[in-house]
């Protein structure tokens, strides 16, 4: 028994030292992974208690909650400026992606298109003068060798009678 934990032991260690770069960065990766993974889900239930003692705040008597509305107008304005900014940023960008499509990857279509195009064409010349003649010739062959063989058979049936 102690013999088989002394072995794993030993293997395990082994393992681990002669860990690929690969293995290792894959390794890295996880980790880094899973700590993002903390890190949002430690974010999320700060917003969550942060919501709830908001409105816990908003919900008790006294509260000046007409200065809290206009800041919370202020803050919804400046969203709506942000967001007018993300879509003029994303429209551009489309803008540009439509430009390179039209400019730069149709004409790589079309050339593709008339590689292919000519590969049929060759795939066809190919088989029409290379293929063929070769086929039509195993067929001769094959049907010499299949003649060649019925004629040993009755040849060698009429010796035997």
């Amino acid at each position: 028994m102690f013999a088989a934990r002394w072995y794993n032991e030993k293997m395990m260690a082994e393992e681990q030292t002669t860990k690929s770069p690969l293995t290792k960065a894959t390794d890295k990766t996880k980790r880094s992974s899973n700590r993002l993974l903390w890190v949002l889900a430690g974010g999320g239930v700060l917003v969550l208690a942060l919501l709830i003692a908001f409105v816990v705040y908003l919900l008790s008597p006294g509260t000046p909650t007409d200065r809290i509305r206009d800041i919370f107008i202020i803050f919804m304005a400046l969203e709506g400026l942000v967001i007018g900014v993300a879509l003029l940023v994303l429209v551009v960008q489309l803008a540009v992606l439509i430009n390179l499509i039209q400019h730069e990857l149709r004409p790589i279509l079309d050339s593709t298109t008339q590689t292919v195009q000519t590969l049929q064409g060759t795939a066809t010349f190919l088989s029409e003068h290379v293929a063929e003649p070769v086929i039509k010739l195993n067929e001769t062959v094959a049907a010499l060798g299949a003649i060649v063989t019925a004629l040993k058979f009755v040849r060698g049936r009429s010796k035997k009678q």
